[in-house]
Parts: C-alpha cells; sequence; structure tokens
C-alpha cells in the first residue's frame, strides 16, 4: 500500500505564459503524524466520535451503530470491533479513545479484557499493532492478521489513557497521579458496559506492562472500592502485568542487575549503588520529584555505559521498529472509519509524561496488596528486558504483604512448557503468579507471540502453566 499525493503547483508568467510544474511525491510520513496533518488536511474526515450524548440520553443502539468499524480490510478474519470516544472529565474535555474487538470465538461468553500500555504517554494502540491485538502493519503500510491475536479467545478493549495520549485529547485535563488516572479509567468502563450491557456478566480482567504497572493496579483498585455500592458493578477476577514498575523504591537498583549480566563493570556499578541510595532516600521522604530526576540518571548512565540500542531487548543489536501503525491509521480512510475525526495521534505525549513526572517515583504495592487478598494476578517479565528487569520486579514481589505471600515466598519454581519448548519459569502463592518469559524482551507478546498467548490464556482461565 502506497502512502502519497501528489502535488501539482502551475505558475503563469505573463510574458512568456510558461508553466512550471512541480511534483511533490510523499513517501513516508513520520509517525507523529504532524507532516501528514499540515499537508494532507483533515477537512474530510470530520470530528471525533464522542459517545458520551448518546449513552446519557440511552440512545444505545444508535450509539453501537455509529461505533462499529466497517472498514472492509479491519473486518476481515471474521473481526467486530467498535471505536470512539468517552468523555470523563467534561470541565476540561477530557475524552479517552478506544478501539474494542469482540472474541473472534463465543463473545458472549469469553472473558473480556482491557489492555492499557505504559510510558507515561505510551498509547495502546501500540499494544494492538505490535504486540496482541489482530493487526500488524509492515513497513510498507500493509496490514496483516496475527496469529497469536489475544482477540481469539477473548474480546479486548484497548484504550488510550490517560487524556493526552495516543489519540485520547484533553483542554488541560492531564493526569498527576494515580488516582486521576483509575477515575477517568473508570468512567470510561461505566460508560462501556452501558454501551455493552451484554457483556457485564463475563469475567473481566485488567491487563498491561512497563508503565501500565501503575495504571493496571489503578483502575483495578478504583473498581474494586466502587463495586461496594455501585448500581453497575464491574465484574473484575483478576489482573496482569507484564514487566511492570509499580514499585519504584524496591525496583530501583539497576546497577547490580547490569554487572551481574556483564553490562558494566564494578566501578559504574558502585556508583550506581550511591545514586540507588540516594534515590531510596529521597523517595522515603516523598520528594518525589527529586527521587525521579535521579532515577532518570540512573537510567542514563546504565544505558551510556554498554551503549546499547534497545534498552527493551539487551540482545538486540538495533533500535525498536518505527510505528508504522500511526502513519497507517493517519490516512483520511483510517481516521473517517476508526472514528478519529480531525485530532491528532500523540501530540501530547509529552504533556502527559511531564504532568505524570513526580508520580514516576511513587508506588502503588499498597493498591496491589489490597488487590491480591481479593483477586487473582499474574506478574510477568521479559528476561532479556533492562529498561524493568525481571530480578527487580521479583524484589518488589517479595516485599508486599498479602494473606498469600508466606506461601509465595515457600513456593517451588517450576518449568514452563509450550509445545515441548522451555517457555519459561513461575511460581505461585496465594493469588499472585509471577513468571519469567524466556529470551523475551519488555514487550513479551511482540518477542514470544506464541508462549505469550499461552500465557494469558491459561492465567485467564485459572490452568497450571504446563
Amino acid at each position: 500500500m502506497f502512502i502519497g499525493s501528489q502535488l501539482l503547483l502551475v505558475v503563469t508568467m505573463n510574458s512568456q505564459f510558461a508553466i512550471i510544474y512541480f511534483v511533490l511525491r510523499l513517501c513516508l510520513i513520520n509517525s507523529s503524524g504532524d507532516f501528514l496533518k499540515s499537508h494532507q488536511g483533515f477537512e474530510e474526515v470530520g470530528e471525533p466520535l464522542i459517545l458520551t450524548p448518546f449513552i446519557e440520553n440511552g440512545s444505545i443502539s444508535e450509539a453501537r451503530q455509529k461505533a462499529e468499524v466497517t472498514y472492509p480490510e479491519l473486518t476481515k478474519n471474521n473481526l467486530t470491533s467498535y471505536s470512539g470516544y468517552f468523555t470523563v472529565d467534561k470541565t476540561f474535555n477530557s475524552n479517552l479513545f478506544f478501539w474494542f474487538f469482540l472474541s473472534e470465538n463465543n463473545p458472549s461468553e469469553n472473558p473480556l479484557i482491557v489492555w492499557l500500555q505504559g510510558g507515561p504517554g505510551a498509547s495502546s494502540l501500540f499494544g494492538l499493532f505490535t504486540e496482541n491485538g489482530p493487526y500488524i502493519v509492515s513497513e510498507n503500510l500493509e496490514l496483516t492478521y496475527r496469529n497469536y491475536s489475544w482477540t481469539k479467545d477473548h474480546s479486548v478493549l484497548y484504550i488510550d489513557n490517560p487524556a493526552g495520549v495516543g489519540f485520547s485529547f484533553t483542554d488541560g485535563g492531564f493526569a498527576q497521579n494515580q488516582t486521576k488516572v483509575g477515575n477517568d479509567l473508570y468512567s470510561a468502563l461505566i460508560q462501556f458496559f452501558k454501551l455493552f450491557p451484554e457483556l457485564q456478566k463475563n469475567e473481566f480482567y485488567v491487563t498491561g506492562e512497563s508503565y501500565g504497572g501503575k495504571y493496571v493496579p489503578a483502575i483495578s483498585y478504583t473498581i474494586h472500592e466502587n463495586n461496594v455500592d455501585a448500581d453497575l458493578k464491574i465484574n473484575l477476577k483478576g489482573f496482569s502485568l507484564g514487566n511492570p514498575i509499580s514499585d519504584p523504591i524496591n525496583q530501583a537498583d539497576y546497577g547490580s542487575y547490569m554487572y551481574y549480566n556483564g553490562l558494566m563493570d564494578s566501578n559504574l556499578k558502585n556508583y550506581l549503588k550511591s545514586l540507588h541510595e540516594t534515590f531510596v532516600a529521597a523517595a522515603l521522604r516523598e520528594d518525589y520529584r527529586q527521587a525521579t530526576i535521579i532515577r532518570e540518571t540512573i537510567r542514563e548512565k546504565m544505558h551510556e555505559s554498554n551503549a546499547l540500542p534497545n534498552i527493551y531487548n539487551h540482545q538486540e543489536t538495533k533500535e525498536e521498529d518505527p510505528e508504522y501503525f500511526a502513519t497507517y491509521l493517519s490516512q483520511n480512510i483510517l481516521r473517517t472509519q476508526i472514528h478519529v475525526g480531525d485530532v491528532e495521534y500523540a501530540v501530547n505525549k509529552d504533556k502527559v509524561y511531564n504532568n505524570l513526572y513526580v508520580d514516576i517515583s511513587r508506588s502503588v504495592a499498597p493498591w496491589i496488596e489490597e488487590l491480591l487478598n481479593n483477586y487473582r494476578a499474574l506478574f510477568y517479565n521479559g528476561q532479556l528486558d533492562t529498561a524493568d528487569p525481571y530480578p527487580l520486579m521479583v524484589n518488589f514481589l517479595r516485599k508486599l504483604s498479602f494473606n498469600g505471600i508466606d506461601e509465595y515466598l515457600a513456593a517451588e519454581r517450576h518449568i514452563w512448557y509450550v509445545d515441548g519448548e522451555v517457555a519459561g519459569y513461575w511460581k505461585s502463592g496465594g493469588n499472585l503468579t509471577e513468571v519469567l518469559v524466556r529470551a523475551a524482551g519488555h514487550m513479551v507478546p511482540t518477542s514470544q507471540p506464541k508462549w505469550a498467548y499461552d500465557l494469558i490464556y491459561k492465567f485467564i482461565r485459572n490452568v497450571t502453566l504446563g
């Protein structure tokens, strides 16, 4: 598929009646969408589809009809999906974009998953197109189908979160803490279940990765708190986190991890150890801005020392592939079909990051502890990730206080096989299951799609890993 246009500029000169033709071929647009917007124009695509007024007026059938994605290229392989916006804060005109896929098999009974990306500032469309969704976009912008899409046996809801991320937008209501994140997501989910009331009975799981290690507990805890008195109760059964950053104070000893993997010498390890101690001290006195500054310094020094091009997989020799899907979705026809209209993609991601800057060093461990007393949880980590390494995740898990902590600490580690291959290692105690995924990086479903599918499928169905 070719993305581009031809611009024909005709200049008539009075004396010679000369005609000068300038042909400009635009081959690839950068993934931010800014160039595309300024040259292609969005006047043809209309406005974003805000579904909240329809839901508030009880016009559910009309809302669903408007939200359905009918573009032939996006409906192959028995795919039914819906997209649009939920208003979550009317004061600031904050609207969260969602793209929802019904399970390809038995959607009336299969579990419902919500997927939340990290960052802060990353779009969940990244997960949809590069990790676990039904589509893959190639360099030449051709759309193909993912063999191990999570939509095969689960309905999956992708939400660009918080407001300002991806296609979500706000007039200034950027989240500055996880309470705001949880409340906005909860508002979106209540509207979602009003739009799809037949799914209220389905088992519901919250999933995500990386900085989603904050978002997933935030919305799960908000659901847990509100379900007590809510008229519309969400059937939350569990949550899953991949390569999470949830408890920074216990996930910041990067120097030791890098040293024991041969990625730095003892001099740098000792220097980072001193920085780590300074970080912990700042976090303990709740000077979270200073703690985040120190944490960023640690990570910068860590990666400067080894010049690894890809912090998300230390065996990769090149950077992550560009986000071709963003260019694909910036075409006018796709903007119309997924109902984003003239909204720019990822234009405010830096504002999202800056507003959550202080929050980066805060912990959500107390929420996780409460959740583990009531719901099943899966924490998994790719073996080759240096951004949020496995040993640091385990360090934070071992310090949690919940009903099953003693069982978890004493649990035997088991080998996890998928079709005769060693996929990783797992242990479980109480409601907690912890997994190391072999030969995988930060984005586990990208590195090992088959194993990631086996993992999420079995966790949701409470099947022991083989």
